[in-house]
Order: structure tokens, then C-alpha cells, then sequence
């Protein structure tokens, strides 16, 4: 199994989303955040930076198994690109277990 994070704009929340629905991709976690990439803290340090407290951005947490994860990734690079800088990245990576807390089940039955 691997855990694909993605963090993207929040304007392209909702295309994800209906993408990964799609794809039959029914779980996921969105949580707002806020960071900082190189197009704002070049030539400043970030700590001096005026937004410093980052742009607002929207960090998805999605389980599949690993035959899925090129199909996913795909999907997210098409509905979540505007062609920009700052439209966020994708970072993919190894899960040891999951858990349902309801049940004790765990491995790729519990997603």
C-alpha cells in the first residue's frame, strides 16, 4: 500500500475530488493548510518574508494499493494543474499498515 499526499489549490478541490470519485477513489482526507514554496521565498530568507504564514492550499491523504498509485497520480496531475507555479506537489509514500479503529481490521481491507 502507499499514501499519496497531494497538496493542491484550493480552487481545484472540487475537480479532484470528482475525479478520484471517478476512479472509484471513495476515501480521502482533505485538510486545509498553508506553506511556502521557492517562487515566494527566492532572494528573501522565508522567516523575513511578508507571507510568511504561507498561501493557503489544500492537502489530500489518499490510501491505495500500490497498482493503483500511477493511476491516481495521473488523475491528480490532470484535474489539479492550472500550468503555474504554486499548484502544488505530490509526494508518495510507503505504508506499513492500516487499521480500522472499529473493528482491529487491518491491511488494504481496512481502507
Amino acid at each position: 500500500m502507499k499514501k499519496i499526499q497531494a497538496i493542491i489549490k484550493p480552487l481545484k478541490l472540487d475537480d479532484v475530488k470528482e475525479t478520484l470519485n471517478g476512479l472509484g477513489i471513495g476515501g480521502l482526507t482533505v485538510s486545509e493548510v498553508k506553506g511556502v514554496g521557492k517562487q515566494i521565498s527566492k532572494g528573501s530568507p522565508f522567516l523575513n518574508s511578508p507571507t510568511a504564514a504561507g498561501l493557503p492550499k489544500v492537502c489530500l491523504e489518499i490510501v491505495v494499493e500500490d497498482s493503483r498509485v500511477e493511476e491516481i497520480i495521473a488523475a491528480i496531475l490532470r484535474s489539479g494543474s492550472g500550468g503555474k507555479v504554486g499548484d502544488g506537489k505530490i509526494f508518495v509514500t510507503p505504508l506499513e499498515d492500516v487499521i480500522r479503529v472499529r473493528t482491529g481490521e487491518r491491511g488494504p481491507s481496512a481502507v
